[in-house]
């Protein structure tokens, strides 16, 4: 991690860390464990969008496509990191990569970035058994095209992720142990 991104979030009265990376590289498990260590509050942007709008995320796509799925999944960032509370959020998949979302994470003083990174293999054991859920790999039938939908995807968006103040492989590492990783790296220079 970055001097500038450790003093960032520590200068102010409150922080808000969020959480990116591909869909299954934890964001939401390891987000709320995370949370409850610090005494924070926990959101997971894709549950927030679905409350907000009535609806869950794969019938926002199907029904009223993409776009506007992404437009309103900045609306809402922005509506929570405009938040004065210490909370960790869990962004979705593409938050990062889509818009000016990127940009305004890294430019809240209040605001830590922190990659869950895994490989592709480590991604498509952890979503083949839920596409249902997840609007992007719906009309995929087999292993084989996951795989290489995940491989080139994360390709794709890895431009974005990488400029998180901090990256953790989360590859084989049990939830506990990333929590603590996370703990120890946002705050070894506190006082």
């Amino acid at each position: 991690m970055t001097d500038s991104g450790r003093s960032k979030g520590q200068n102010q009265d409150f922080m808000i860390i969020t959480l990116l990376g591909y869909m299954g590289s934890g964001k939401s498990i390891i987000g709320s464990d995370l949370a409850l260590k610090l005494g924070y509050g926990f959101l997971d942007l894709d549950d927030y969008i679905e409350r907000k709008e009535g609806s869950t995320i794969s019938d926002i796509f199907s029904e009223k496509g993409e776009i506007y799925f992404r437009r309103i999944e900045s609306e809402y960032l922005r509506e929570l990191l405009d938040n004065k509370k210490s909370i960790v959020l869990a962004l979705g998949g593409g938050t990062p990569c889509y818009g000016s979302n990127m940009e305004r994470l890294l430019s809240c003083e209040h605001v830590i970035t922190i990659y869950l990174k895994a490989v592709p293999e480590t991604l498509v054991k952890r979503l083949e058994d839920e596409p249902d859920k997840r609007p992007l790999i719906t009309h995929l039938s087999n292993r084989d095209d996951l795989m290489e939908f995940v491989s080139k995807h994360l390709f794709e968006r890895s431009v974005f992720y990488n400029q998180a103040s901090l990256t953790l492989i989360t590859d084989h590492k049990p939830v506990d142990t990333l929590v603590e990783e996370i703990v120890l790296r946002l705050f070894q220079n506190s006082p």
